[in-house]
């Protein structure tokens, strides 16, 4: 456990909350960007141990919580169909549809598989010549490296059964769509450490900048929380926007030049919708012309599918931080992780579910829109 036990150590984590409360003279409202984080801060109780002046907003950060209906029902469509083995990571399964999700086709009948890494779905299209084998390409900037790599290997191997259903979305044009909406009260971001790692922190001073926010690069660690934490509140209360890195164990300034140069060789960047929130420009990938024939999209002709998201699903507006999983009226009734109404609630980055998991379940909103605080023992 050595490098991860010095990350949970109690007693730094009461000395970084002391200096955060010494510094916070008055409020701040700091999105964490990453679903990852939003499961550690909750997990260990981080927003309720803060001082009442630092409030926590969830983020966009669930990379199947933003994976359009649309997309999840032309997942469907062509994992249903004879012929074709479906490989997804497994916290795809229970994201729901219009009216299934990827458990009910396989109950049906569909292959539907659990991989570990596109590169073994990779395999299955080798060992099984005569079907399709289909990968749902999902998530930020970190998983796009291994996606296009599979893609890259398809064609030098000649595989002609393999595909790629793509839903990849990019963090910085999130980061800015956040910024330009009326509703937003975002005064600084801790940015995703394992994004970072692959993209480098290039697009993120324009950002800062523009908008004048502080925008610190944090770990998933209690301790890399705090530590992101008191870095943004410490520029905020100096009058700073600056792009720190808190991660550098991890997080280079260039990132991973190998990953990014495999990247921009298959995916180009296009207008992507996001589940909840609608259509930000420039906000992810697709493939190129190169490797168009990859595209499980255009192989299978699902593009003419539309969809409308549940009235009572209140998961974009949990998404874009305007409000906590518990002041939606469905969430812990109507909405649990054995009848999902959307994927914050079964995604294992998801808002919602780490509300559920963690027994969030009654916590009343406070006027700024958070959650009442309790008192929480510090990271043990």
């Amino acid at each position: 456990m050595k490098y991860i036990d010095e990350f949970n150590d109690p007693q730094l984590a009461r000395r970084l909350l002391d200096e955060i409360r010494a510094t916070a003279t008055r409020p701040w409202a700091l999105m964490e960007v990453c679903g990852g984080q939003t499961h550690s801060i909750i997990r260990h109780g981080i927003d309720q141990l803060l001082p009442e002046e630092v409030e926590l907003i969830h983020g966009p950060g669930c990379p199947v919580c933003v994976t359009p209906l649309e997309v999840i029902d032309k997942a469907l469509e062509i994992a249903a169909r004879p012929g074709v083995i479906f490989c997804s990571f497994g916290d795809m399964l229970r994201v729901p549809g219009t009216d299934r999700d990827l458990f009910r086709v396989k109950g049906e009948g569909g292959d539907v598989r659990v991989v570990y890494s596109p590169l073994d779905a990779l395999e299955l299209a080798r060992r099984n010549p005569d079907r399709e084998v289909v990968f749902f390409a999902i998530g930020f900037e970190t998983t796009a490296p291994a996606n296009a790599m599979a893609v890259h290997q398809a064609r030098r191997l000649g595989l002609t059964n393999f595909s790629l259903l793509v839903s990849h979305v990019r963090v910085p044009p999130a980061v800015e769509a956040i910024m330009t909406a009326p509703e937003c009260r975002v005064q600084g971001f801790l940015a995703a450490g394992h994004v970072c790692s692959v993209m480098g922190m290039a697009e993120y001073p324009e950002l800062a900048e523009r908008f004048r926010v502080p925008m610190v690069v944090t770990g998933f660690e209690p301790l890399d929380i705090l530590e992101g934490i008191r870095r943004a509140v410490r520029q905020l209360e100096r009058g700073e926007h600056r792009v720190e890195n808190a991660y550098s164990r991890a997080v280079r300034e260039e990132g991973n030049p190998a990953a990014v140069r495999m990247i921009e060789e298959v995916f180009e960047v296009t207008d992507r919708n996001w589940r909840g929130i609608g259509r930000i420009p420039a906000s992810g990938w697709r493939l190129t012309d190169a490797f168009r024939a990859f595209d499980a999209e255009h192989r299978f002709d699902v593009s003419g599918i539309r969809t409308e998201e549940p009235a009572e699903c209140r998961a974009g507006e949990v998404l874009q931080g305007l409000i906590k999983p518990t002041e939606c009226a469905a969430f812990g009734t109507t909405c649990t992780p054995r009848t999902p109404l959307g994927a914050t609630m079964v995604s294992s980055e998801g808002a919602c579910a780490a509300y559920y998991l963690y027994r969030r379940l009654n916590a009343p909103a406070s006027q700024a829109g958070g959650t009442a605080r309790q008192e929480v023992t510090p990271v043990a």
